[in-house]
């Protein structure tokens, strides 16, 4: 089955799609040798395990862009997918992702999702959208400044207002209240529990 979008809806997601993981990617390989075990933002989540879970996230979008349901895939992709090439899986990840979602019509399909079924390219653009914000994570933690590519920041913003409750998907801590005059990344962050002064540093 399918679900048909308005005209240039593939291109925007594929596009933004293709962006955040590639920041991703960029940032996968400045990880140090003895960065995996950095703290990031993610309560509780070392470098390693942030990597993992985007990695796995990932993983499953061939998966499920190919018919297959949750109950297909079972535990496939849970525990460690990383193993002793962290890099190299997050790449592969990544790229068979985006050509997953590349495939004539891909984004119009109806997926198996373990919280229901939706169309793919409402999965990409969720999946987008948690990407960006994990790609922040991914930043801090390595010390960078944080700042999102052009329109990644809005792009996710708009996503996740749409959803009722955000902190109910165990996926971010509950929101914070942003500043007044916030930008689209602060206001971003806050409604994913995020402080957007989170530093490394300030945890030593």
């Amino acid at each position: 089955m399918e679900c048909p979008h308005p005209p240039g809806f593939h291109v925007e997601v594929r596009e933004r799609y293709v962006a955040a993981v590639a920041e991703v990617t960029r940032l996968v390989r400045a990880v140090p040798e003895d960065g995996w075990t950095a703290p990031t933002p993610c309560r509780d989540w070392d470098v390693r395990t942030l990597v993992n879970h985007l990695a796995a996230q990932h993983l499953w979008v061939c998966q499920a862009v190919a018919g297959y349901t949750p109950e297909a895939i079972g535990r496939r992709f849970g525990g460690d997918v990383l193993g002793v090439n962290p890099v190299g899986v997050w790449a592969m990840a990544a790229d068979t992702a985006v050509h997953a979602l590349h495939q004539e019509g891909a984004p119009d399909l109806l997926v198996h999702l373990p919280y229901g079924v939706r169309d793919a390219g409402g999965y990409a653009r969720e999946l987008t959208a948690e990407t960006v914000v994990h790609s922040w994570d991914l930043a801090r933690a390595l010390g960078e400044n944080g700042r999102m590519p052009p329109g990644s920041a809005q792009y996710a913003l708009e996503e996740f207002q749409g959803y009722h409750n955000l902190a109910g998907t165990g996926l971010f801590d509950p929101p914070l209240v942003s500043a007044p005059g916030a930008d689209s990344q602060e206001r971003l962050l806050a409604l994913t529990g995020r402080d957007p002064n989170w530093s490394y540093d300030a945890l030593r």
